[in-house]
C-alpha cells in the first residue's frame, strides 16, 4: 500500500508540474517506491508451494508483459493529444489509486492463514532469514524498557541486521546465481539496446518495421509464460537444468542473429529469443528463491535480484555503444560472450546447485 500510494503521489505531482524542477521532483517518489512488481513476486512466492512457483511466476510474467505491451501503445496515443502528457500522468495516478483499492479489498486474513498452514511464519520471523523462533538470538527480540516501551536504538539494530543479512546473501553460494543473472540481463540488453539501429544499418529496415518486430517478440514473450507448466513436467521440476538450457539457447541465438544475412533469419532468431529469455527470467527467480530460503527470504532475495538486473541495465548501454562503434554486429556478439560465461559458471556448479532437484520433486 505504501509503495502504490507513494507512486500515485509521484504521478500526481507530474500531472500538475509547471517546471522542470517539479518534473524532477515527481520522479523521486516514483523511483523510490515504484517496485510493486517485485513485491507482487514476493507475495506470490509466499502463497504458493515451491513446486508450483515457476508456473505461477510464469503466468505473472505473462500478465506483466501484456501491460508493458499495452502501456506504450496507449501512452503514445494519449501523448499526441492536446495536453496529452498531463492527461497520461493523471491516468497513471488514478490507475495506482485503483490498484490501492484492489489491494485493500484482498482477503489478507485468509492469505496469512494459508501461509501459516503451509508451514511459513508470518510477521517478525521474516526479519531473520532462515531462522525459526527457537534459533533467533535473544538480543534480536525487543526488550521492554522501564517505561513499558522499546529502546530507541532497536530499530537501528534491525537495520544493521538487515544489512548483515544482505551481505551474507551476496557472499553466499547465491553469488553464482546473482552473477549469472547479471550476465544474462546484460546479454539480453545488448541485443535489445541497438536492435532498431542495427537493422537499419544492416538491412535498411525502417524503424516502424523494427518496432513491429519488437512488439511481435514482446507478445511471444508474454505467451511463453503459459509454457512453464509443460516445461516443468518435461524437466522433472529441475529449474537449474531448464535455466542452463535456456541460457545456452539464448547464447546460440545471439550468435545466429549477429551472423544473419537475411531478415527471415532475424525474425527466426527473435522469435526463439523471446521464449528463451522469458523462460530464463522465470527460472532464475525461482532458483534464487529455492536456494536462498524460500518464502522466509522472498522479499530480500527478489529485491537483490532486481538490483542486480538494474546494474546490468545500466552497464549494457555503455558496452553496447562501444561495441556498436566497432561493428553493427558487435553488441549481440558481446552478449553471446557474456552468456557463454554464464553458461560456464552454471556448468561448473551444476552438481552443487541442481543435483537434488529431481529427487526433491519425487519426494514431494
Amino acid at each position: 500500500m505504501v509503495c502504490i500510494l507513494c507512486s500515485a503521489l509521484g504521478y500526481l505531482i507530474l500531472g500538475v508540474s509547471t517546471s522542470v524542477f517539479l518534473v524532477a521532483l515527481a520522479r523521486v517518489p516514483a523511483g523510490i517506491f515504484k517496485h510493486t512488481h517485485s513485491i507482487s513476486r514476493a507475495v506470490l512466492s509466499d502463497l504458493v508451494a515451491e513446486k508450483e512457483r515457476p508456473l505461477v511466476l510464469g503466468k505473472f510474467n505473462t500478465a506483466s508483459t501484456a501491460g508493458f505491451i499495452l502501456g506504450p501503445m496507449v501512452g503514445g496515443y494519449l501523448t499526441e493529444l492536446d495536453g496529452g502528457f498531463y492527461l497520461t500522468a493523471f491516468i497513471c495516478f488514478f490507475v495506482f489509486i485503483l490498484n490501492a483499492g484492489l489491494v485493500w479489498l484482498l482477503p489478507w486474513g485468509e492469505v496469512k492463514l494459508n501461509m501459516t498452514e503451509n508451514g511459513w511464519q508470518v510477521g517478525k520471523s521474516h526479519r531473520l532469514v532462515g531462522k525459526t523462533n527457537s534459533e533467533v538470538p535473544e538480543d534480536a527480540h525487543p526488550e521492554p524498557t522501564a517505561s513499558g516501551g522499546t529502546a530507541w536504538w532497536l530499530p537501528w539494530m534491525e537495520v544493521l541486521q538487515t544489512l548483515r543479512r544482505l551481505k551474507s546473501l551476496l557472499f553466499s553460494e547465491l553469488r553464482d546465481i546473482f552473477l549469472v543473472r547479471l550476465l544474462m540481463s546484460m546479454a539480453a540488453m545488448l541485443y535489445y539496446s541497438n536492435f532498431v539501429l542495427a537493422l537499419e544499418e544492416r538491412f535498411e529496415v525502417r524503424p516502424k518495421i523494427s518496432g513491429y518486430l519488437l512488439g511481435y517478440s514482446s507478445t511471444l514473450g508474454a505467451l511463453a509464460g503459459f509454457a512453464m507448466g509443460p516445461l516443468m513436467w518435461w524437466y522433472n521440476d529441475n529449474c537449474h537444468t531448464m535455466l542452463l538450457h535456456s541460457n545456452t539457447l539464448t547464447c546460440l541465438l545471439l550468435v545466429l542473429y549477429s551472423m544473419a544475412c537475411t531478415m527471415s533469419i532475424v525474425v527466426f532468431a527473435s522469435t526463439l529469443l523471446s521464449f528463451s529469455t522469458s523462460i530464463g527470467r522465470t527460472c532464475i527467480t525461482d532458483l534464487q528463491l529455492t536456494m536462498g530460503g524460500g518464502a522466509q527470504a522472498s522479499g530480500t532475495l527478489i529485491g537483490i535480484g532486481q538490483s542486480v538486473t538494474a546494474v546490468g541495465q545500466i552497464l549494457a548501454p555503455l558496452l553496447s555503444g562501444v561495441a556498436q562503434e566497432v561493428s553493427p554486429c558487435g553488441p549481440p556478439i558481446l552478449g553471446a560472450m557474456l552468456a557463454s560465461v554464464a553458461i560456464m559458471i552454471m556448468s561448473v556448479n551444476r552438481l552443487h546447485h541442481g543435483g537434488n532437484a529431481p529427487a526433491k520433486s519425487k519426494s514431494e
